[in-house]
């Protein structure tokens, strides 16, 4: 669904430019939380590079074009999968970095498009993929299969509203004379259907990762509930030596060692690995959703050429090597390298500046009172 340029007219396209940066300055805050919320300064340790691998892994499967109708792919969007691991507003992000990649690195994307894009593929899904998770997550049995269940519902409902969005901001800025009823009905019908792989994507991913590592999912913290223990009303009164003893044996154990990330950080690398450099040969070469519309429709009737359409990576394939198996493979690869160092990159600086804030807090307060005592 990436929307390239002269599609959407100068000023809704500025407009949608504001929307999403605004939406990006929002998320940049929301994440700092969102990274630390799993133990603080620590937790943002492990969760930063994680959330810079989704934005890698969610690269490396959209490349992944399967199937949807005869004539017409599709591809994974990523916002319900970003949200329900690492979070809404680190989800946006990562949906972010990876369209950002695409549109300079491999000309997918328009590039005064690129607010467009933004607003529908990140900031659409996102939202509307979370607040139904997390809707359907309050009324199911807290249980594992919840949580993919309710993946799978909010990544199949978040294709077709990103659907419904473009549709609205073609309705205020399309530059071809095309009836918006028919533009509706022809986008939501392709992607009701591309919507049903996004589903599965989302479910399998968000459930290998629950089997593996609950406590990294950050759409399934507070599944268990921690282990109470209770006293009969009815036990025979307790002597005072005695309960000295028992608070003494029930302070609490020393805390467990944090487990290690690299495991998981390690097997999705090696999957986006996969994905992009290897099991990408075989994608469809139907065009996707928005493009087979748009061709059937007419709204192409003024695209213009991409500003990068000569890049070395243009159309996901370095230039000047002839078999298309090494140069799709070879792109892939370095689309994957590029996008987990820069979302890495973005999460890291956001770590440390959480990590800052932490030291400088209490450092700021004791001033302050040292101020006022003087």
């Amino acid at each position: 669904m990436h929307v390239p340029d002269g599609f959407i007219n100068a000023p809704v396209s500025v407009a949608t430019g504001a929307v999403a940066a605004a939406a990006v300055a929002v998320s940049l805050r929301g994440a700092r939380r969102e990274l630390a919320g799993a133990g603080g300064v620590h937790g943002a340790e492990r969760t930063a590079p994680l959330a810079g691998l989704v934005a890698a892994f969610i690269f490396a499967v959209q490349m992944l074009n399967f199937p949807v109708a005869a004539g017409t792919s599709g591809h994974l969007l990523g916002g319900a999968l970003a949200a329900i691991l690492v979070g809404p507003y680190t989800g946006v992000l990562c949906v972010s970095v990876v369209l950002l990649m695409q549109g300079v690195l491999f000309a997918d994307g328009g590039l005064t498009a690129l607010g467009v894009n933004i607003t529908d593929m990140a900031i659409v899904t996102t939202v509307v993929a979370y607040a139904l998770f997390r809707g359907l997550v309050k009324v199911l049995p807290r249980r594992r299969r919840s949580i993919t269940v309710s993946a799978f519902v909010a990544a199949l409902i978040s294709v077709p509203a990103a659907a419904v969005a473009f549709t609205g901001i073609y309705a205020l800025g399309g530059t071809a004379d095309v009836p918006i009823g028919k533009v509706f009905t022809a986008m939501v019908g392709v992607h009701v259907l591309i919507g049903i792989g996004e589903a599965v994507i989302t479910a399998l991913t968000v459930g290998a990762v629950i089997a593996v590592r609950p406590d990294l999912v950050h759409g399934a913290r507070g599944l268990t509930k921690p282990l109470e223990l209770r006293t009969s009303p009815l036990a025979a009164p307790v002597a005072q030596d005695d309960v000295t003893t028992a608070a003494r044996e029930e302070q609490p154990a020393p805390a467990a060692p944090r487990r290690s990330t690299r495991p998981v950080w390690l097997g999705g690398l090696a999957a986006a690995l996969i994905c992009a450099g290897g099991i990408s040969y075989y994608a469809s070469a139907s065009p996707d959703g928005l493009e087979k519309v748009a061709h059937d429709q007419g709204i192409d009737a003024k695209a213009q050429d991409h500003a990068a359409k000569d890049s070395p990576l243009a159309d996901y394939g370095v230039k000047d090597i002839a078999d298309p198996r090494l140069s799709g493979g070879l792109a892939g690869v370095i689309g994957v390298g590029a996008t987990l160092a820069v979302g890495s990159g973005v999460f890291v600086v956001l770590r440390r500046r959480k990590a800052a804030d932490a030291v400088a807090g209490p450092a700021a307060a004791a001033d302050e009172q040292h101020s006022e005592k003087a």
